[in-house]
């Protein structure tokens, strides 16, 4: 059995799309064709499977009644033959606008060609014919055209606005095609044809520009592919077209579900290519995820035309071309700053919301927490004290506990106290070592004979005692216990179960990832809710190294680090995201992360994101990590997630509620996945 390209983009389910935007020759087919085919050779030596070049670009747009003339037809019918002939070796489909005669009447037309065959032709289905457009002088509409042929050149060839395009060998390629004005309307033909299945939307179009313009067709644009689940390729007319009455800005651009991938800078005197790669699993997944996908596409059976679907080889390379698309090294945070800050704002917000709401209901008059110094409890400290703030409660009915055991540090025991001293809570002290010594010694542990073994039983009497503590806590002072546990842990079954940090009356965090906790504290520095004061304390926690401190540390100063035991948080994040959210396989999801973090120079790190903590993970790495992820996520945590308590769900990602995203068997096994990715991933 040969090797799998486990490098390949199209191997993982990618497609490389181009927009294109050449400046066009006014009723010079032959001049067009020789400038479409340039672009498209480079299109294709890139790998290119996709090419969307604008509007009647075989002609130019901008021609008025030269449209209509015999000599120019004739010449753009040679062209296409011509343009077919020439494109024979070249990888891309290609998607180019001609006028072209059938029946009678002209009609403004997309051209879908691949490897020197005319695969068929779209006609617009809706003609502008309003302020600058005079389309309908020349045109004839193409909408409820549906099974017919039109003659190129002596060869009948699939024509209608019932084409799409499906490529044989590239599981999730189906190109469906509107023109320009096409997505203009309430109900884009685009829309009817993604509901049939078609995973690329190419728009040709030939869009003059005016003052704000620009805006509308990247709001369209966005909206169209998010709401079709759908790659939306774009690519508008430019240098070239006539400017008697208007102007053009050639601008080309690229979305996926709702997220620009690409775009070009507008208003170019040569030609322009945009690339991205299309994640065609992603759409599958979107979808596949999306019930209502599919009962909207049932709903809209008997209006939707009984579609044609062309059927093509693509023949896409099977070498290592890198990968070109945004892939953040953390999906749970954006890079962009305003983003960030936004989705901060929103986080912190959700979660004191949820946890006034709570209050109220319960008639709790206090909210309970233990304070580790670390970054869980810190987040879940500063959203009950701003939950406390906006009912009007005092900042006292926050009662935090210190609860030091066998491998509390000085510098973590210091931060908790300083930080609830500085927010004006509650700050007591409540050693747990007494109590752990004698539940240790009542069990016969080696422990308490004076023997250094410091199991998983000696770890988990100081956790499981911490939480009996807070409960007893909250059952005297009417209060509820604020669980400090992430969803970072609650995926790995970092936590105790049942008296330990997995259980609480109301946990704010378990929705929040590990990776986006540091940057909605650093985000609290600076919305001002909280005084001068605390900022230097918050520093110094961001500062500190994750660990649970349950062992004492060893002979040269060294604390338990959680990262050393379980792995880096990154990587996890990063799995438990596409996971979670996409369902993707263990060997995608390790090509995916290769791309993102075997270059610490290449892509964007969120912003104040320590320079000295930009690190990078090679292949084995993430395999390793990948390993232990599935393995504790499928196979041994479950049980913890499904009876863990209530919290809000914060991240479009996803959250591990069984009365939320994710319900799963607690005695399932990870079998699957973990073979998967030996057999795949080299």
């Amino acid at each position: 059995m040969p090797v799998s390209p486990f490098h390949a983009l199209y191997h993982q389910g990618f497609a490389r799309v181009a927009a294109c935007t050449v400046p066009v020759s006014l009723a010079d087919p032959a001049t067009n064709v020789q400038r479409i085919l340039a672009a498209a050779q480079t299109a294709s030596e890139e790998g290119c499977a996709l090419c969307v070049f604008p509007e009647l670009g075989l002609s130019g747009y901008a021609i008025d009644d030269l449209r209509q003339q015999e000599a120019l037809l004739n010449a753009v019918e040679k062209a296409l033959t011509d343009l077919a002939a020439a494109s024979a070796s070249l990888l891309p489909v290609l998607v180019v606008g001609a006028p072209l005669r059938h029946n009678n009447t002209l009609y403004n037309c997309a051209v879908i060609l691949h490897r020197g065959t005319i695969l068929g032709i779209v006609p617009k289905s809706f003609l502008p014919n309003y302020r600058e457009f005079y389309e309908a002088r020349h045109f004839t509409p193409g909408a409820g055209v549906r099974g017919q042929s039109i003659l190129i050149e002596g060869k009948a060839v699939p024509f209608g606005a019932d084409l799409l395009f499906d490529a044989t060998d590239l599981p999730g390629f189906c190109l469906g095609v509107e023109i320009c004005e096409d997505m203009w309307v309430p109900v884009p033909p685009g829309t009817l044809a993604a509901l049939a299945g078609a995973t690329l939307l190419a728009n040709p179009s030939a869009s003059d520009i005016t003052v704000g313009k620009a805006e509308t067709r990247t709001l369209l644009c966005q909206s169209q592919s998010a709401r079709c689940v759908a790659a939306y390729i774009y690519a508008a007319a430019g240098a070239g077209e006539s400017t008697t009455d208007v102007a053009w800005d050639g601008q080309i651009s690229i979305f996926e579900n709702g997220v620009l991938l690409a775009e070009s800078e507008r208003f170019p005197s040569t030609a322009q290519t945009v690339t991205a790669d299309i994640d065609l699993m992603l759409l599958r997944q979107e979808r596949l995820r999306m019930c209502s996908f599919a009962a909207n596409a049932q709903a809209m059976a008997a209006n939707a035309p009984d579609w044609r679907r062309i059927p093509f080889t693509l023949a896409p390379p099977q070498a290592d071309l890198g990968l070109r698309r945004p892939l953040a090294r953390f999906p749970f945070v954006p890079s962009d700053p305003a983003r960030l800050a936004q989705d901060c704002f929103e986080a912190f917000t959700i979660q004191v919301t949820a946890l006034k709401q709570r209050l109220r209901a319960s008639g709790a008059k206090t909210m309970v927490i233990g304070i580790s110094g670390g970054l869980d409890s810190t987040q879940a400290l500063l959203v009950a004290v701003r939950a406390a703030d906006e009912l009007g409660w005092p900042r006292s009915a926050v009662r935090g506990y210190t609860m030091p055991g066998f491998g509390t540090t000085e510098k973590t025991l210091a931060s908790a106290q300083a930080l609830m001293a500085a927010l004006g809570t509650g700050n007591e002290l409540l050693d747990i070592r007494p109590a752990a010594t004698l539940m240790l010694k009542e069990i016969k542990h080696p422990f308490a004979q004076g023997e250094p073994v410091h199991d998983i039983t000696f770890e988990n009497v100081q956790a499981g005692l911490r939480t009996d503590f807070l409960f007893r806590l909250a059952n005297m002072h009417n209060g509820l216990v604020i669980g400090t546990g992430d969803l970072s842990e609650l995926a790995l079954g970092w936590c105790t179960y049942g008296v330990g940090d997995q259980m609480a009356h109301y946990n704010v965090n378990a929705g929040l990832p590990k990776t986006l906790i540091q940057h909605i504290i650093r985000w609290a520095i600076a919305s001002g809710h909280f005084s001068a004061e605390v900022t230097p304390l918050l520093s110094t926690i961001l500062a500190t190294e994750i660990s649970p401190e349950l062992v004492p540390a060893g002979a040269d100063g060294s604390i338990q680090s959680t990262e050393d035991i379980i792995g880096p948080y990154a990587l996890h994040d990063f799995t438990l995201f596409y996971v979670l959210r996409y369902g993707f396989t263990p060997s995608r999801i390790a090509y995916m992360a290769q791309q993102a973090w075997q270059d610490a120079d290449a892509g964007a790190w969120p912003p104040g994101f320590p320079q000295a903590e930009r690190k990078t993970y090679d292949l084995p790495t993430i395999k390793h990590w990948l390993r232990v992820f599935l393995r504790r996520f499928f196979a041994t945590s479950q049980f913890k997630r499904s009876a863990m308590p209530n919290g809000p769900k914060i991240m479009a990602g996803g959250s591990l509620s069984p009365r939320g995203d994710w319900r799963a068997p607690s005695d399932g096994n990870a079998t699957l996945w973990l073979t998967e990715l030996e057999q795949n991933v080299p």
